[in-house]
């Protein structure tokens, strides 16, 4: 599997190439599939909101057992008679209305964590990923055979307004067919989390870097499988989903630029 070139090709926003870039050494860092998933699982699992029970719940009653000699269980039983609810079980878990057995506490480890150093080489690592042509096709992306990786493209391409130019834009790059892989797979999903904001299943598709907020943000962003980010928000979640190395990634030219300033940063 050979390593990244230090040197990308430019292309311009008709799809044609118009000139080159010096790529920062963080494209020539080995891929350490096992690092990006251990810390992919860590940022996955940090999202996740704890949850408890009411240490309470189940046991507000005066239910008392009646003890024995009334051929019938020994459970505590809610106090009076001639109403609905009088002499049936209560605080018991196997009763209707009583406490739970072993209920969710806030206090569970929920997040696998995760050395800051390695966390960063993580990034870096799935970073490197994605100028491996052998990596990115194993991982289901459809690529032109006439387009090299890293994909960078020209500054302009921050200023693309609106989702017909983007498209446009994808179609002259020849990496169309990959979001529309995409889209022909979008599914509902089954189960009751249809009611609850996540009614499709959606693949992943294309990522676009930006420097920073600009105007394409909102192009780009709506098409299917696209995610957009900014090189300073980068994350696993985003160059590696499903803890996988290898998303087809489009950087922008002034993207590549804010790396190797930072690098250039980090050194002195």
């Amino acid at each position: 599997m050979q390593e990244a070139s230090r040197v990308a090709v430019l292309y311009d926003l008709d799809g044609k190439e118009c000139g080159a870039i010096e790529l920062p050494r963080v494209f020539s860092y080995e891929v350490r599939e096992d690092v990006i998933k251990r810390a992919y699982l860590s940022a996955l699992t940090a999202r996740i909101q704890p949850q408890g029970r009411d240490p309470l719940a189940g046991k507000r009653t005066t239910a008392e057992s009646w003890g024995v000699g009334y051929g019938i269980a020994r459970v505590p039983r809610v106090k009076g008679e001639r109403y609905p609810r009088a002499a049936s079980a209560a605080f018991v878990t196997m009763a209707v209305g009583g406490r739970r057995a072993h209920a969710p506490t806030v206090e569970k480890r929920i997040r696998e964590r995760i050395n800051e150093k390695e966390r960063k080489l993580a990034i870096k690592s799935a970073i490197a990923a994605t100028a491996i042509r052998e990596i990115v096709e194993k991982r289901g992306h459809i690529l032109p055979s006439n387009i090299s990786l890293p994909i960078v493209v020209r500054k302009e391409v921050e200023e693309i307004e609106t989702t017909k130019q983007a498209k446009m834009f994808l179609i002259k790059l020849g990496l169309w067919d990959d979001v529309e892989r995409v889209r022909r797979r979008i599914k509902i999903r089954a189960g009751k989390g249809k009611m609850r904001g996540r009614r499709y299943k959606e693949g992943k598709s294309l990522l676009v870097v930006f420097s920073g907020k600009c105007k394409a943000v909102k192009a780009f962003r709506n098409l299917p499988g696209v995610t957009v980010a900014y090189v300073g928000n980068l994350s696993v979640l985003h160059l590696a989903p499903g803890g996988v190395p290898g998303r087809l990634t489009l950087w922008s030219e002034s993207a590549i630029r804010m790396l190797v300033e930072r690098e250039t940063c980090n050194e002195q």
